[in-house]
């Protein structure tokens, strides 16, 4: 299951854990406030009125506390703000280290995520470069097409397999009752 991770709901989301006997929880990050989901077709009209420096040193941060949060098994689309294309203008490097080094203390696995091929920035998520910085720092990865509709589920594999060799990996994992397990890709 993919959860939202909005700082302050995190009983929530343990509340959630322990309704069902869950093979994984997705932490994802959509909301960069309590009212923005950066994500979101209906609210694109946000970006021009947000510096996208911020927007993505908020997500960054977020995205780092939700894996240091203990409440998750993979952490999702790992730069989900690029959707619309609206990037930052400054290096936010030390962020993404961050995010990926808290993801790897805490024994997260990262998911590469196929959607954003079927969005604006026509891009899986996270970047390749993304993909390269966390196989440097050994993390896991996941593969995942973020599914809305039937004929989606599964698409693209092949080109997320793909960054995931050209990056170094050799293995994914999976997941049955929130243990991790590794598979040769």
């Amino acid at each position: 299951m993919e959860v939202d991770f909005i700082p302050g709901h995190e009983s929530w989301i343990r509340e959630l854990a322990g309704r069902h006997p869950w093979d994984y929880f997705i932490g994802a990050v959509h909301y960069v406030s309590d009212s923005w989901d950066v994500d979101s077709p209906v609210k694109i009209s946000e970006w021009k009125r947000h510096d996208p420096n911020q927007v993505w040193t908020t997500y960054f941060e977020r995205l780092t506390l939700a894996a240091e949060s203990g409440l998750f098994e993979i952490i999702a689309h790992a730069d989900l703000c690029k959707k619309f294309c609206f990037y930052p203008d400054k290096d936010i490097t030390p962020l993404i280290s961050n995010f990926l080094k808290a993801t790897k203390k805490n024994g997260l696995a990262m998911e590469l995520n196929t959607a954003g091929l079927r969005k604006d920035c026509k891009e899986i998520y996270p970047s390749p470069k993304i993909v390269e910085m966390a196989y440097k720092e050994g993390l896991p990865i996941t593969f995942a097409s973020d599914a809305h509709a039937i004929g989606e589920v599964g698409m693209n594999f092949a080109e997320a397999v793909a960054l995931a060799r050209s990056a170094g990996y050799t293995h994914c994992c999976r997941f049955t009752q929130r243990k991790r397990e590794d598979v040769k890709i």
